[in-house]
């Protein structure tokens, strides 16, 4: 059985894979409401804003290092006999602090202010937000990777 990181990042899946991931977030984003909801989408406006490509070129070089994390939850899912989608939702807290873990580190050595800063502002609600796009997470595994 394949790695998920083998599956989700090969030359020829990887461009399609970050294209999904972009979506996923969008409407993940777009799906928020409330004042929360209202912090999140001008956060996100404005770490798009950082520079053209700018979340694109992120998620392409996170994409690795997330699908390492979640490969051990993926596995144990195939173990069981279940697709990813059904699983990482059963799992979806694993999930989310695999996935959280990574993008901590990552915050904490970023030299871009803003970036650090927003992420600090909204890291409060992130395992929250993370876990509720863990459905379309696993869906979109079991799309590239099943």
């Amino acid at each position: 059985m394949p790695t998920l990181t083998e599956a989700l990042t090969s030359d020829s899946k990887k461009p399609e894979v970050v294209e999904d991931c972009l979506a996923l977030i969008d409407a993940e984003v777009k799906d928020k409401g409330g004042i929360s909801g209202l912090a999140i989408k001008a956060g996100y406006g404005a770490v798009k804003g950082v520079k053209p490509g700018f979340i694109k070129h992120t998620v392409s070089e996170l994409l690795p290092e997330f699908a390492k994390v979640l490969d051990p939850i993926y596995q144990e899912g195939k173990s069981a006999g279940k697709v990813a989608s059904d699983f990482f939702v059963a799992n979806s807290s694993r999930v989310a602090e695999a996935l959280l873990a990574i993008t901590d580190a990552k915050a904490q050595t970023s030299k871009n202010s803003l970036v650090k800063g927003t992420y600090e502002k909204l890291r409060g609600t992130a395992k929250k937000n993370v876990e509720a796009a863990v459905p379309r997470l696993g869906k979109m595994i079991d799309k590239h990777a099943g």
